[in-house]
């Protein structure tokens, strides 16, 4: 559960160990901004998965159902620091589909707490499995870390690319160079 006031007292702790005065008058409302702040981008961070509220639909077809440019964002457990880009998903039915938006869902879902890239990309999919038990899944993220990018090594622009394939995505490597191909170049 996220602790406002604890929240609070740590900011104005930090300011004043960074040599700032929290009672200056620009500073006098961040620690409680950051606290509300905090609310949002760890809202993953107790949420129980709750996989009998997920909408699924029945499909006889067995085609590659696949979401690109999802965008998310999310924070690197090691600095703090944003990390942020798109998630590429296909997943091959077994006789269910999600509704479009839950694919989308997922993610955010998945990215609202501190982590590692390659921990989320694996969350996403075994998500996935657990919502709809499809023939495979194949996610991608592809992401900019500020962790690289403001500090450290500064290399901006610098993308890194994570992928997890579970199911025939492991083992038919047709359909994984067509999904490569799908988010390299559409349709």
């Amino acid at each position: 559960m996220i602790e406002k006031e604890k929240i609070e007292a740590a900011i104005k702790l930090f300011l004043e160990g960074i040599g700032e005065d929290p009672n200056r008058i620009g500073l006098l409302d961040t620690p409680h901004r950051i606290s509300n702040m905090c609310l949002e981008l760890f809202s993953a961070t107790n949420l129980k998965n709750n996989i009998e509220k997920i909408k699924t639909f029945e499909a006889p077809n067995n085609n590659m159902v696949l979401q690109k440019n999802i965008n998310f964002y999310s924070l690197c457990e090691h600095h703090l620091l944003p990390f942020f880009g798109y998630a590429h998903i296909a997943y091959i039915p077994n006789g269910k589909v999600l509704g479009l938006s839950k694919l989308a869902r997922c993610v955010d879902t998945s990215s609202k707490k501190l982590q590692l890239q390659e921990k989320l990309t694996n969350e996403i999919a075994q998500k996935i499995i657990s919502y709809v038990n499809p023939k495979g899944v194949i996610v991608m993220l592809e992401a900019e870390h500020l962790c690289m990018t403001m500090r450290g090594i500064k290399k901006p622009g610098t993308k890194t690319i994570t992928y997890v394939t579970k199911g025939i995505f492991s083992t038919d490597k047709n359909l994984t160079d067509n999904f490569f191909n799908l988010i390299k170049f559409g349709v």
